[in-house]
């Protein structure tokens, strides 16, 4: 299985009250088709259905609003 690639955040207090306010997805892209597909459990690391997956790695940065990675500076 490939490594996932783009991982989104969105913030969602009322959605996603018990992980945070966070809602979290990852997908995979095949690069011959172009494509995207939602990551699954048999993703390395594996990916639960529901958007808030990413909580138990994310709680660590805690004080940081649950956010592990900014984008750098353009």
């Amino acid at each position: 299985m490939s490594q996932l690639d783009p991982g989104f955040m969105v913030k969602d207090s009322k959605r996603f009250a018990d992980s945070g306010g966070w809602g979290w997805a990852e997908f995979n892209h095949d690069a011959a088709s172009g494509t995207f597909t939602p990551a699954t459990a048999a993703n390395n690391p594996p990916q639960e259905n529901d958007a808030k997956c990413g909580f138990s790695c994310h709680s660590v940065v805690q004080n940081r609003d649950y956010v592990s990675s900014d984008y750098g500076k353009r």
